[in-house]
């Protein structure tokens, strides 16, 4: 087999040397399984593209898998010794009978002549990964059995190794083949991902999960903090579960690169095929002999331009821009001039644009203001015609966008048909029939028991026993209905303060630097009782306002009063860029305020639901929902009297932000916040201030009114 290791250290040189090991061993044992360089590819295949990091391409391992396929026969049919006495495998060929019955009873005969055949000189110890070999053999066992079968309905197991999300997570899928063959029509854009497995480290999150995802409907993924949604769709989007090749996939992860391209370019660049045409169109131009060839090349470059509608693309996106709150003169600057928040918005408005089959969206509302997030609820509904699969915290958003909701929970994903509010009646319908039906069997077994147990040895029911006993084993084993258990927040009592109000900012006014005000002559106060919510388009003022009234800015004109004793508790919707990722979080409480013993600190963070072993995790190993708590806790520990949240429903989950909503009602001290979430808006808030043209206005009709006016301001933009 020397041939097969040259080629495969030849092409490929920087592979490990285990690597190179397990594929050798694969290739040694399957051997008599592999007829032809296809089933070389279908087993090892996914290993070489892995190995070469994707830079060659199916066609050449194909090649190569080829060559290695011929290596594998070579000498076969050499049958005779050589002159030597070796054979053609190079083993030297015994010149005499040995009499192993002779040998051992009377020990006879020149044991030096036999020593190469009881002492071999002692191998090295493999080095394959054993685990990797037995998939590896299991697979060519499969293989086996289905070109035995008549028909090719048999499920054929997928191991990907190294493709992962990140450096922990790894999926496992069954693929069955007949679905295969109807994908490879290119008709189907239905997705079907059955009987897969995704792990996290040594943490199983999905276990003989399936996932169907019908075209055209809208998916919202749902399902608690850290439980796998965003590595679902990782996994989708990169490839580790496998769906059809002719169907196009776009994840909204990342934001946009900034370069010199200005905003709306940088969405019209994501449409190849205009590109391509115009790049052709320009260079054609650029010709100027006026050819029968080129103009020719010219008019059919024209006509591939009208049939794609080509030139009605710049006032698509330009709309697509402007619904997620970008100005004419923002359309035009250079990306590099926006902030990440706002490179991120592109990213969707690119991701909109291009309409690929499936749309993958994580959180999409967090880099939103209310404006915006109305805007791209009534363009999912009303112009999204391909398949959608969002994960979301917002519930008015799943309420208004999906058509099915899938409930991620226990290691499974479960469909349920209409949106979040349906979705929440028919799982508790679904749990209370599931208990009816346990306790009922439950109570069925035990009368039946009962009964057994009492009769066992009258010989007059006798038949009768064993017929019960038969039934009870016939049975079908329920389990208990799990649970999940119920989010509780709570914020700790406060100190109370004497005296109204304890925070107050008299005709303020600010601005940066020498610039125009961007607040301008605002009066306003707050209290112990105060749930105030703060709404306004981005970039209108509100952290800004935050700033003011937390201390952190002074104004340039005007006076902010507070209470001698006010402590106050700020959330940042940057807050997880102030934790420290390499600490645990109770080490990060710790050193924060130091000197309390670690039972207060674990206290703190049970509150926000950071207990058990979460404690002692690092930071960075959190869901972004999970850092959220902790910072929670970081501000609750000062005991405030008053609390300021700006956005604090980003990461958080429905159950959470409804949980988070609860806190604050029962919170004793006062709270201002800046939120999109309708829901958590609508649960706590008593008074609304809009932030506009450089004031702060108060909502009489609260929430209610403010959608009102911002329905009225699309229809105006219309």
């Amino acid at each position: 087999m020397s041939k097969t290791e040259d080629i495969i250290n030849l092409n490929f040189p920087l592979i490990d040397e285990d690597v190179s090991s397990y594929i050798f061993n694969v290739l040694k044992e399957g051997k008599n399984e592999f007829h032809d360089r296809e089933d070389i590819f279908e087993c090892l295949g996914e290993v070489f593209m892995d190995v070469t990091n994707g830079v060659k391409k199916e066609d050449e391992i194909k090649d190569i898998c080829d060559q290695l396929l011929q290596s594998l026969h070579i000498g076969e049919e050499k049958s005779k010794k050589t002159s030597n006495g070796t054979g053609p495998d190079g083993h030297r060929a015994l010149p005499k009978s040995i009499l192993l019955g002779e040998m051992l009873s009377n020990m006879t005969g020149n044991l030096e002549e036999y020593k190469s055949i009881w002492c071999p000189q002692r191998e090295l110890p493999s080095q394959v990964d054993q685990k990797k070999l037995e998939k590896a053999e299991a697979k060519i066992k499969t293989k086996q059995e289905r070109r035995d079968a008549a028909e090719g309905t048999t499920t054929i197991g997928i191991v990907v190794p190294g493709l992962q999300t990140n450096k922990e997570a790894s999926a496992n899928q069954m693929i069955n083949r007949r679905d295969v063959k109807i994908d490879e029509t290119g008709r189907c854009k239905d997705i079907r991902i059955e009987n897969f497995d995704i792990s996290f480290g040594n943490k199983l999150l999905l276990s003989g999960a399936d996932l169907i995802l019908s075209y055209g409907r809208r998916y919202g993924l749902v399902g608690r903090n850290g439980i796998g949604k965003s590595t679902l769709l990782k996994m989708i989007s990169n490839g580790s579960l496998i769906i059809p090749k002719h169907i196009s996939v776009l994840h909204v992860e990342q934001e946009v690169v900034g370069n010199e391209t200005s905003a709306l370019d940088a969405v019209l660049e994501c449409d190849l095929a205009r590109a391509s045409l115009l790049a052709e169109e320009k260079r054609l131009l650029a010709i100027k002999d006026g050819s029968e060839d080129v103009n020719a090349k010219l008019e059919k470059v024209y006509a591939d331009l009208n049939a794609t509608e080509a030139d009605k693309a710049p006032a698509r996106a330009a709309s697509i821009l402007a619904g997620l709150g970008f100005t004419e003169t923002m359309q035009r600057k250079a990306t590099k001039e926006f902030s990440g928040g706002w490179r991120m918005r592109i990213a969707l408005a690119r991701a909109l644009f291009s309409k690929p089959d499936l749309l993958l969206l994580d959180e999409p509302t967090n880099m939103l203001d209310m404006k915006a997030i109305i805007w791209l609820e009534n363009y999912l509904i009303k112009s999204w015609t391909s398949t959608l699969l969002v994960v979301s915290h917002d519930r008015q958003f799943l309420n208004s966008v999906p058509t099915n909701v899938l409930y991620f929970h226990n290691q499974r994903i479960d469909p349920y048909a209409g949106n979040y509010d349906n979705f929440v009646k028919v799982k508790r319908e679904k749990m209370k029939n599931q208990e009816r039906e346990y306790e009922s069997q439950m109570d069925f077994r035990k009368h039946t028991q009962e009964f057994i147990d009492k009769f066992r040895y009258n010989a007059k029911r006798a038949s009768l026993v064993q017929s019960k006993i038969k039934m009870l084993e016939k049975l079908p084993i329920l389990k208990p209905v799990e649970k999940e258990e119920k989010v509780v927040l709570k914020f700790p009592e406060c100190e109370p303060l004497s005296g109204a109000p304890i925070l107050q900012l008299d005709e303020v006014s600010f601005g940066w630097g020498d610039g125009e005000d961007v607040l301008h002559k605002i009066s306003l106060n707050a209290n112990l009782q105060s749930r105030i919510c703060i709404v306004g388009d981005n970039g209108s003022g509100k952290t800004t306002l935050l700033k003011l009234l937390i201390g952190d800015i002074s104004p340039r004109s005007g006076e902010r009063k507070a209470h001698r004793n006010l402590k106050i508790g700020y959330f940042s919707q940057h807050h997880i860029d102030q934790l420290t990722m390499g600490q645990c979080s109770i080490e990060f409480l710790a050193s924060k305020f130091p000197g309390k013993p670690i039972e207060q600190y674990r206290s703190y963070l049970g509150k926000f639901g950071v207990s058990g072993d979460l404690g002692l995790q690092p930071i960075e190993s959190l869901s972004g929902g999970q850092k959220s708590r902790v910072a929670f806790a970081v501000m609750a520990l000062a005991n405030p009297q008053l609390i300021i949240l700006d956005e604090p429903t980003n990461h958080l989950d429905v159950e959470t932000v409804e949980a988070l909503g609860d806190a604050i009602n029962k919170y004793n001290g006062g709270v201002m916040l800046v939120s999109h979430d309708e829901t958590l808006i609508q649960m706590v808030c008593k008074e609304l201030w809009l932030v506009k043209n450089k004031k702060v206005l108060s909502l009489e009709g609260g929430f209610e009114e403010y959608r009102l006016l911002i329905e009225k301001e699309l229809e105006d933009v219309k």
